[in-house]
């Protein structure tokens, strides 16, 4: 039940943000322009597959984004984690992994797993199919340089250098056996201007760099990851993972990438737990610390959204439909559009169900995540949480209303509590696609764990 007495909304409110996105010289980031201008939106198949996803299964999804949400904006299909793996297991990072390497030590994909990439094609098939629906092709990488590479000691692409004196081999992904770290040195730099360019060449539009940005924090590799991406002189989107990214770095990962996590991996529950360390209740104040440093061509990144249909087994439940609420899975969208993060499907596509669907392709909603600016909090109190940002593409602002609390609770504010002056607006709600009216007053009644989200707009 909603019972709306006044909302209004004052442009006093767009100078909160002023500064929020220096680099610390006036400058811009060099990210800035038009790669990522809006939040990246696309598909996953980590939720889904793990690291076990194959060439069919991929085009399956694919075909299915392209039919279902292409229109809506959608754009990015990513493979994530070990597709260059021949014998993986769903949860990945296994010490006994086989590799597929080719001669200047760069992985490449498991010709068993994607039959297209079999003599010498690479990915090129794959992305060239993708590029055929009109969409783009994304990948997944670990930073460093792959152990047997190191081991046979392998050239460098198009230099005198050798894998051996590219590697630091006293740095190894705490979670993740497959690579040394790169040394900070021309070699280094050489080995990661050859990965960059094979990627290109095979027609990718973005690269999910992980154990990079947290765990530790490798502040060298991703100047140098990201030096090697703009010299290919391709538009490729650079992803960070995993989070949470150090918020003292903002600036520095505002400047070299496009996207970068905030916090640990999210999946279908509400708060933390020893086996998930981080929830989507707990993801609000992530979300609060990192709205600021949201802008055209470097986003805050709240990770994936474990929606739909949730396959990995071992490793993070048994195969399921995600155990989040219907309250719960709009308040996930509702929070990461009205944060402006990326927006990255986790589920598996084919087997999503008419309620999933019908959130990832509600245009209102999407559109506060590509076309709105100065997102933040205006309130938190006890359970509740309101966001206000100012609507880009139409008059007026979007407003989340957020019950974090475990039984419904009923809200009501004045227009001077919400930071905004009195006056009149109208007021639709962006779920259900239905103008309110005018209204005098924040009042309404939500649900344990459910939000509200709605445009206003003066009379």
């Amino acid at each position: 039940m909603q019972n709306w007495k006044m909302i209004a909304a004052s442009s006093a409110l767009l100078g909160l943000m002023a500064g929020a996105i220096a680099t610390g010289r006036g400058e811009k980031p060099e990210s800035t322009g038009a790669l990522a201008g809006t939040p990246p939106m696309g598909w996953n198949s980590y939720d889904a597959y793990g690291t076990t996803i194959d060439e069919a299964q991929f085009r399956a999804n694919a075909n299915w984004f392209a039919a279902h949400l292409k229109p809506f904006g959608w754009q990015y299909l990513v493979i994530d984690a070990e597709w260059y793996v021949s014998d993986p297991i769903p949860a990945g990072n296994s010490k006994t992994s086989h590799y597929s390497l080719d001669e200047f030590g760069r992985y490449t994909p498991a010709t068993g797993r994607f039959p297209s990439a079999a003599g010498g094609a690479d990915f090129k098939p794959l992305a060239d199919y993708v590029h055929s629906l009109g969409l783009k092709f994304g990948i997944h990488m670990i930073r460093g340089i792959p152990r047997q590479a190191v081991e046979k000691n392998l050239p460098i692409a198009g230099t005198k250098f050798h894998a051996a004196e590219a590697a630091d081999t006293s740095d190894t992904c705490p979670w993740n056996y497959d690579n040394y770290g790169l040394a900070n040195t021309p070699a280094g730099q050489a080995y990661y201007d050859s990965v960059a360019q094979l990627y290109a060449s095979w027609g990718v539009d973005l690269i999910k760099a992980d154990c990079i940005s947290s765990h530790p924090y490798k502040g060298g590799e991703i100047r140098m990851l990201s030096g090697a991406v703009r010299a290919t002189g391709r538009p490729i989107v650079l992803s960070l993972s995993p989070g949470p990214a150090p918020i003292e770095k903002a600036e520095e990962l505002a400047r070299y990438a496009q996207m970068w996590r905030i916090s640990d991996d999210i999946w279908d529950l509400w708060h933390s737990t020893a086996a998930y360390p981080q929830g989507l209740g707990d993801q609000f104040v992530n979300a609060a610390r990192w709205a600021q440093y949201s802008g055209p061509g470097h986003w805050p990144d709240a990770d994936m959204l474990p929606l739909g249909a949730l396959r990995p087994a071992p490793g993070w439940g048994e195969p399921r439909q995600t155990r989040l609420t219907h309250n719960e899975q709009r308040t996930m969208l509702t929070l990461w559009c009205i944060f402006r993060s990326p927006l990255m499907i986790g589920g598996e596509l084919p087997a999503e169900d008419a309620w999933t669907t019908s959130l990832l392709s509600n245009p209102e909603v999407i559109a506060v995540d590509q076309a709105s600016e100065e997102s933040h909090p205006v309130l938190t109190a006890n359970q509740t949480v309101i966001w206000l940002s100012k609507a880009t593409s139409r008059p007026g602002f979007y407003m989340a209303v957020f019950n974090l609390a475990p039984d419904a609770e009923r809200i009501h504010y004045g227009w001077k509590e919400l930071e905004l002056p009195a006056g009149g607006y109208r007021v639709r709600d962006l779920w259900e696609r239905k103008d309110i009216g005018q209204a005098q007053a924040l009042d309404l009644q939500l649900p344990p764990h459910a939000s509200a989200l709605y445009a206003l707009t003066a009379r």
